[in-house]
């Protein structure tokens, strides 16, 4: 498929930030007393989880988030080679920090059940033309951050 891009720009799915040994130290300890307290109860299956949920989450510290190129098409928007069209967002909403500290985000609601939200770094972009464009094709709506992203936030992620 010929992209005519009308913008295009590269960015990360978030900020990373280093974790301190000490981070990691109070994750295996938590982790280690969920395990016991669940097999003491005998939760197996449960304990197994949060030994599963404790990696998973080292893991996914551990890691830079990779670079990003997004597209702005006529059609929709690429991030990569996967192109999420306009049809199939139902909302949109640019998020601002009051602080200015962090650039704006898109953040789209899709009917994907793979990914039903996205939120894209607007950083080295034109915000508003990328606002005004999507305005004429998505209906604007407010968007609140979610639960799962609250406990992200706390967690450092």
């Amino acid at each position: 498929m010929p992209r005519n891009a009308l913008l295009e720009w590269e960015g990360r799915e978030y900020d990373h930030s280093p974790k301190s040994d000490d981070w990691y130290w109070a994750l295996g300890i938590i982790s280690v007393a969920g395990t016991v307290a669940a097999i003491l109860f005998g939760s197996y299956l449960i304990a197994t989880l949060i030994i599963i949920a404790a990696a998973t989450l080292a893991l996914h510290a551990a890691k830079h988030p990779p670079l990003h190129r997004f597209q702005l098409v006529e059609q929709g928007l690429f991030i990569g080679d996967e192109l999420h069209r306009f049809e199939r967002m139902l909302s949109f909403s640019v998020l601002e920090d009051i602080e200015g500290k962090l650039p704006p985000m898109l953040s789209i609601k899709t009917e994907s059940w793979f990914s039903p939200h996205l939120v894209v770094p607007l950083e080295g972009v034109d915000a508003d033309a990328v606002y005004a464009y999507f305005l004429h094709h998505v209906d604007e709506d407010e968007h609140h951050h979610t639960f799962s992203d609250l406990v992200a936030a706390w967690l450092g992620f």
